[in-house]
């Protein structure tokens, strides 16, 4: 540990995971605003730009060929290919943070989170439920970033990612946004504050 650092506390992690459409990135957002102590981990893609997206605040956006090679050099703590992209976390941004005593909040899929989880026992997880599939269908249409093939693939990963969302030690049901933020909240500080 550089010097700096010496003597400073290590930071905590928190994983909030749901199906694509259960507002997962809406409850991080407004955790995010709450916890001035959290860092938000940004996670590469080869995905293009959306408008309004800024490299390394929204993502750190790779080539393919640039992501193939770090993952042969074993530089992400978790990736996946979604969708016809690849997504994932660097571990030296991840070291980065919790180094400087800082805590760090990842926004990622189910299995991102148990990777997460593989190399960071202590890590906090959180699964977010919508409240029914048709619920969920509905904000993925309302959205409008999905085309029908998109959307597809996004509900047929549903199954699967509630099956391995029930290892993970809470699961919160998105019904009313205020509400599951409190819940959401209340649990982060436990964990953050615990020595």
């Amino acid at each position: 540990m550089p010097p700096a650092y010496a003597g400073r506390r290590r930071g905590k992690l928190v994983v909030i995971a749901a199906p694509s459409g259960s507002g997962k990135t809406t409850v991080a957002r407004e955790i995010m605003k709450l916890n001035p102590s959290l860092a938000f981990s940004v996670s590469a893609t080869t995905r293009t730009v959306r408008p309004g997206e800024v490299e390394g605040k929204d993502y750190f956006f790779l080539s393919r060929e640039e992501f193939k090679r770090g993952i042969e050099a074993d530089e992400f703590v978790e990736w996946e290919e979604l969708y016809g992209n690849y997504y994932g976390t660097l571990k030296r941004e991840v070291d980065r943070v919790l180094d400087r005593g800082q805590h760090l909040l990842f926004d990622v899929d189910v299995n991102g989170g148990l990777s997460i989880k593989r190399q960071y026992p202590d890590v906090l997880m959180i699964f977010i439920r919508p409240r029914s599939m048709e619920v969920l269908r509905t904000r993925l249409q309302k959205r409008g970033t999905e085309s029908n093939a998109t959307m597809k693939s996004r509900l047929a990963r549903v199954p699967m990612e509630f099956e391995k969302g029930d290892g993970f030690e809470h699961q919160i049901v998105n019904d009313v946004l205020s509400q599951t933020v409190e819940e959401v909240q209340k649990i982060v500080q436990t964990h953050i504050n615990k020595e």
